[in-house]
């Protein structure tokens, strides 16, 4: 069912908002839910929200997503909720006040129904880091669901809400999609405001909704993105006109991608390529630089970040607690920050970030959008010894728009040996729109 569908049984009173609550509220208290390790807490005032919603359904007062129920990474700050980034660093640490995000979502009668799992302040790619236990993936609980943002993914894979919200930083709305056969949208870099996550690597991250579908997301996205006073970054997004080009790029990825992954791609791309009558490009992007690139600056930015928590003001200090991913980043970063090595490292990573992004505006004047895989490989089982350069690669097919600063979509394109494999489309800046109709196309 699409949230456009349910909205609709709210609006005619077929189904109430209270309804819904419960509904999910049940699901999620089942033994076999609670063991897939999906939600950290849960909102207390839930099911009154629910009730003053009916109320001003009935009254033609409510807001255009009334009555549908979201769930949040714990790194997105909800107004009473404990926020702790999946670590015992910021356990028992209760956001002051909402997100943006929230706030908007909220603000048009959508219910939070509580707090979800994720790699550890967003170091993962597996679901497997955070220090309150791996979060399992719904089609197959021996699998990993992906990561950082592991209970997003896994919460609508599962259908324990109608949708959720995770953060993006190199691929972690998107990779979970992947493995969990859903739909995960990173938007444009300032598209969506920032103010209330507790960052990981600020000229990366962005918010972004997990849903079912891309008609889900497109509704989510148009709810939450806009300009705000509160994050600097953000911008108006103006509505582009479409180009007129009508041509794909797929980008080849044979020396690091499975092959049967690649096969499924490319025939699925050919599939809606001559069902629109659309020219097929082959091109090539950097990726044997995009990973080395990402994690310079990545492990920077967090090391930079990550100063805050020296346990004196709030938590406890996270040299201290962390665990070894976490702690790994924050020596990656110093080392790269050292006085003696004169910014060298990051001075060339921002090097390699402008040539990245000059590819794509190249690659963008013969092409409408970009297609390639999520990941370049299918999830392994959680606990399985995955050396860290394996782990690390997972994101090589999505920190390439991260790096670009560009909106990107996973869906799901079908499964290999019963496991969900996802397709990615990259379009040029504030081109979510153009994104949405070829997802749409593609499902």
């Amino acid at each position: 069912m699409t949230l456009k569908h349910k909205l609709k049984q709210i609006k005619e009173g077929k189904l109430s908002a209270l309804k819904n609550v419960m509904n999910f509220s049940k699901e999620i208290a089942t033994p076999k839910t609670k063991d897939l390790n999906i939600f950290l807490s849960l909102n207390e005032d839930a099911i009154e929200q629910a009730k003053k919603i009916d109320k001003r359904i009935k009254e033609n007062k409510a807001g255009k997503l009334a009555g549908l129920c979201f769930a949040i990474k714990s790194n997105i700050s909800a107004k009473g909720m404990e926020t702790n980034c999946g670590s015992k660093v910021l356990e028992g640490y209760v956001s002051p006040y909402n997100a943006t995000v929230v706030n908007k979502l909220l603000a048009e009668d959508a219910i939070l129904l509580g707090m979800l799992n994720m790699d550890e302040f967003a170091c993962g790619a597996s679901g497997e880091t955070s220090a309150f236990g791996p979060t399992k993936n719904p089609k197959n609980p021996e699998l990993i669901p992906g990561g950082s943002s592991s209970g997003a993914a896994a919460s609508v894979a599962a259908g324990l809400c109608d949708f959720s919200l995770g953060s993006d930083t190199g691929g972690s709305i998107r990779n979970p999609a992947s493995h969990c056969g859903i739909v995960g949208l990173k938007p444009t870099y300032g598209a969506v405001s920032r103010y209330g996550l507790i960052d990981m690597a600020m000229s990366f991250d962005c918010i972004g909704p997990l849903t079912h579908s891309s008609e889900d997301a497109k509704l989510i996205f148009n709810v939450i993105k806009g300009q705000d006073n509160f994050d600097q970054t953000t911008k108006d997004t103006t509505k582009n006109k479409l180009s007129k080009k009508r041509a794909i790029g797929l980008v080849n990825v044979h020396d690091f991608c499975s092959k049967e992954i690649t096969e499924l791609i490319k025939t699925k791309t050919d599939e809606i390529a001559k069902k629109n009558n659309w020219k097929i490009k082959k091109i090539n992007l950097p990726l044997d630089i995009a990973i080395q690139t990402y994690y310079i600056i990545v492990y920077t930015e967090f090391f930079s970040t990550t100063r805050k928590f020296d346990g004196r003001r709030f938590g406890k200090k996270i040299e201290e607690t962390a665990g070894p991913e976490v702690i790994r980043r924050i020596i990656g970063g110093s080392e790269i920050t050292k006085a003696e090595h004169e910014g060298k490292y990051y001075h060339e990573a921002l090097k390699a970030r402008n040539f990245i992004k000059q590819q794509f505006e190249k690659i963008f004047q013969e092409v409408d959008a970009i297609i390639l895989p999520t990941v370049p490989k299918l999830p392994h089982k959680i606990g399985e010894s995955i050396p860290i350069k394996d782990m690390y690669n997972y994101d090589l097919f999505t920190t390439p728009a991260s790096i670009a600063g560009i909106p990107a979509i996973s869906i799901p394109v079908g499964k290999i040996k019963e496991k969900d494999v996802g397709l990615q489309i990259l379009a040029p800046h504030f081109q979510e729109e153009l994104i949405f109709k070829l997802a749409k196309d593609f499902e």
